[in-house]
């Protein structure tokens, strides 16, 4: 059976199937296809999200740290403390005793 060529070609369709074809050709087009389609909008979306999470997080972590720098110039037996405990230093004259726990 042969379809008449009337019925393949686009100019001698109905123009309501016509229109939803080609709104719907365009409808797919916007929401898959285009460099800002709405999928590619939701994924930027979602990322901005994640930067500005990411962002509020490093800024209360240099805060924490700006705070800490400025203790440490404001307590003398703070920064002492930290350069005995954590770097082993020790005052001229002293002597530091290393004690191993046994496992």
């Amino acid at each position: 059976m042969r379809i008449p060529w009337t019925a393949l070609n686009p100019l001698h369709w109905k123009r309501s199937v016509l229109l939803w074809t080609v709104g719907g050709a365009f409808a797919v087009y916007i929401a898959f296809i285009d460099t800002y389609s709405i999928l590619a909008r939701y994924q930027l979306s979602r990322q901005r999200a994640e930067l500005i999470r990411r962002t509020e997080e490093l800024n209360a972590d240099s805060e924490r740290l700006a705070q800490r720098i400025e203790a440490l110039r404001r307590d003398p037996a703070l920064l002492e403390r930290i350069a005995r405990e954590e770097y082993g230093m020790r005052r001229p004259g002293e002597t530091v005793y290393r004690i191993v726990k046994p496992k």
